[in-house]
């Protein structure tokens, strides 16, 4: 039995971990007291993460689809030449707009999607499908209005904030903060904090919270608003703050002044007085910050949502300082900025065929991908570490359009149900069998960044995308499959050099073979990377990052301990990644930094956007909305034991095993159903049998169901709710395609009732 260093893969915080490893598994698991952010921190889940690494449904080796829809095995070299092939013919008699790319790194998963991407410019394809553009993209294009491209972010210093609010999120189970639990603990603790959570459920958060307005599904956008209303009437907006960093206050002061409050509070169904009490708190403290997630964005009026909750803390001077929102820096571009009222060249930025949709950061949204099948030209498609089938809206849409693509590709480490659908399936090292990383280093000031080494070898002759990316990319005769010259310098030259002959070089070759700039990270990969130490071949791409990331950020950089000119400290930040396994502080801010960050050419925050001004006055004419479905169900819970599609192997769950659909006992008793019963939900658009649990967090007329569940384990029936039977692409934000998976109208039937009326 060894010990080593890594982190754990199931949520954004990337939580440092020690594991003992024996025989190929893991023996024992714990948090990492050496991991600068986590400090020895863990939950419940990374503790059974052997569940993810060893289960029946691993891949070991490549597989082509037969005419019967049986997979034989075959070599890696035959799959690859025959995946090439097609590819090329897919651009030669369609081109591009015929190609899609989905995920590109799935949880914790990010290094390969650095490679993966470089397909995008082998077919000369735009489009990105991912689950960011499922969840976030309306944020990323507010983001782009008021702080000048969607490349910025914002984060919240939740740990040094006087007053918190949480909109939309349960960080005790979805943690997205530092030692969410250790963090909510201190928050409770100490009598000169508040924590106000907003949510339709009495969530494990909420429950600890000082407040819990507990508003009507769907309404974040009434309450907020009031909210806003209440400060700008009252006078508690910051007036220095606004009048040094932001601009088009003046029209919005005006539309929030005319709101009507109370009959906002009434349609959210929250006390008046708590939402009063809630805005002057919040406007007056020392210290607030807001933190949303998914309970927020994939609602009614997301993107409208997504303005107003960040208005909350610039109207009130909460950004740009300690204990408030902040914006950071990225090591890894995880999005890039397509703002719609810009040019390129002389052309609009480019819709895709059939939806006309724009693409926000680069992204297209997944809810609008079948239509695109079968509509608007798309012919071949590439899934990597994605699941769509059981992840993205309309599952019976994707499967009708997946099985009519001429090719369909699935990197993966298992045989999910959307590589039960592909042409050619190959198999990638798992997460803890090659070098990866997060490109979730989203903190301010300090922002770090861990590379994790691997502990296994690959399964079978599974390969990490790394190398997948290069063999298909020398198939396809877009590069060779070695660079002597480039391989020879970059073994030979001295480390105080900083890297500047091996970087000098691959400029002149990429100079002289201009087709390859597209290929550079696999370029890296084949010479840079054979001369790194521990096989670290895949990390070779940190180079070029480390050396943007101090050409940008240097002073912060040097603060976090690092030296050298341009080059040297670019090689210093790199040889850091690589050695520290516990991770490393890559940079140290000062918060008067944030303002460098802020994109805007005047280099202040815009506060009218002309689109959400107009949203905003039609909420006063909004009609309550109305269905034949009493409930909202809000699909895709967070739990103690669900964690996306990661885990397979229904054995990891020590409760909840069936996903069960959360009711509140006043609706059960109306509909005399019983703890545990089965029964019917039912959307407009499918329905799914579930077990039923009665639990008086939730509202009444208000259901919730797990995400993480329905998969084939070992090809059995599916285990637990197939949430997106129920959801429709078209049940969705107008703007930016997010599906409203928290806002589902749904019926609940006893299995007698659809019994009787299959008879009648």
């Amino acid at each position: 039995m060894h010990t080593e260093k890594t982190a754990c893969i199931l949520c954004s915080r990337i939580c440092g971990l020690t594991v003992d490893i024996e025989d190929g598994k893991f023996i024992k698991i714990k948090g990492d007291d050496d991991h600068p952010m986590s400090k020895g921190y863990i939950c419940q889940k990374a503790a059974r993460l052997e569940h993810y690494q060893n289960h029946d449904d691993r891949l070991k080796h490549p597989l082509k689809r037969q005419a019967d829809g049986s997979f034989v095995q075959v070599s890696w070299d035959q799959a690859l030449s025959e995946i090439a092939a097609k590819l090329n013919a897919v651009k030669k008699e369609s081109g591009g707009d015929a190609f899609a790319f989905v995920g590109g790194g799935g949880q914790g998963n990010h290094l390969g999607a650095l490679y993966g991407q470089q397909l995008l410019g082998a077919m000369g394809s735009r489009y990105v499908y991912s689950a960011l553009a499922q969840e976030k993209t309306q944020d990323f294009w507010v983001n782009g209005r008021m702080f000048g491209a969607q490349t910025c972010h914002t984060t919240e210093d939740v740990e040094h904030a006087d007053y918190v609010l949480f909109i939309g999120c349960n960080p005790f189970q979805s943690h997205g903060i530092p030692n969410a639990r250790d963090t909510l603990k201190a928050i409770k603790k100490d009598p000169n904090r508040t924590m106000v959570v907003v949510d339709p459920r009495k969530s494990e958060t909420a429950k600890q919270a000082d407040i819990h307005l507990q508003l009507r599904p769907g309404t974040d956008a009434f309450l907020l608003s009031a909210m806003l209303a209440i400060i700008v009437r009252e006078g508690l907006q910051d007036r220095d703050f606004l009048s040094k960093h932001c601009t088009g206050f003046e029209e919005l002061e005006k539309e929030l002044l005319s709101l009507p409050i109370e009959d906002y509070a009434r349609r959210a169904d929250v006390p008046l007085e708590d939402v009063y009490h809630v805005a002057r708190g919040f406007a007056t403290a020392n210290t607030a910050c807001v933190r949303i997630d998914l309970g927020l964005q994939q609602t009614l009026h997301c993107t409208l949502n997504a303005y107003l909750e960040k208005l909350l803390y610039l109207i009130t001077g909460n950004f740009g300082k300690k204990g408030g929102n902040n914006l950071h820096t990225f090591l890894i571009p995880l999005i890039g900025n397509t703002d719609e009222r810009k040019t390129m060249g002389d052309k609009k930025l480019k819709l895709t065929t059939h939806y006309q949709m724009m693409p926000i950061s680069g992204l297209y949204p997944p809810n609008i991908l079948p239509d695109e099948i079968e509509h608007g030209g798309v012919r071949a498609v590439w899934v990597d570490s994605s699941n769509p089938m059981m992840t993205a809206a309309d599952t019976t849409a994707y499967e009708r359009a997946f099985k009519s693509l001429d090719l369909l590709v699935v990197v993966d480490i298992a045989l999910t149900e959307t590589a039960r659908l592909a042409h050619f399936v190959l198999p990638a090292a798992s997460q803890f069998e090659k070098w990866e990383a997060a490109g979730f280093n989203l903190e301010f000031p300090e922002n770090f960044f861990h590379l994790r080494k691997p502990l296994f070898q690959p399964h079978g002759e599974s390969l990490p995308e790394p190398e997948i990316y290069t063999r298909l990319l020398v198939k396809m005769g877009l590069i060779p499959d070695r660079f002597p010259l480039l391989e020879r310098i970059a073994k030979l030259e001295p480390k105080a050099t900083g890297h500047q002959l091996f970087l000098a070089s691959l400029a002149t070759a990429l100079a002289r073979k201009k087709s390859w700039k597209r290929y550079g990270a696999s370029i890296l990969y084949r010479t840079l990377g054979n001369a790194l130490a521990e096989g670290a071949a895949a990390a070779a791409i940190f180079l070029p990052l480390a050396l943007e990331y101090t050409s940008k950020y240097g002073k912060a950089v040097r603060r976090a301990g690092f030296e050298g000119n341009r080059f040297t400290l670019a090689a210093s930040l790199f040889r850091a990644i690589l050695s520290r396994h516990s991770g490393t502080i890559i940079s140290e801010h000062e918060f008067e930094d944030v303002w460098t960050l802020v994109k805007n050419d005047d280099g202040l925050i815009h506060l009218h956007i002309d689109e959400m001004l107009a949203d905003l006055k039609d909420l006063r004419t909004e009609a309550q909305p109305f269905t034949d479905y009493p409930f909202i169900l809000m699909a895709g819970e967070r739990r103690s034991y669900n964690a996306n599609q990661i885990f397979r192997d229904p054995a990891w769950r020590k409760v909840d095993k069936d996903g069960a659909m959360r009711m509140h006992p006043d609706d059960a008793h109306a509909l005399t159903i019983i703890d545990g019963e089965r029964v019917i939900c039912k959307s407009s658009h499918g329905q799914i049998e579930v077990t039923v649990e009665i639990d008086d967090s939730v509202r009444l007329g208000m259901v919730t169901l797990p995400h993480g569940y329905g998969m084939r384990f070992k090809g059995s029936e599916p285990l637990g709710p197939q949430l997106n039977l129920l959801t429709s692409g078209a049940h969705c934000d107008p703007f930016s395609k997010t599906p409203y998976h928290k806002h589902v109208p749904v019926n609940i039937l006893k299995l007698d009732q659809t019994l009787s009326r299959a008879i009648a």
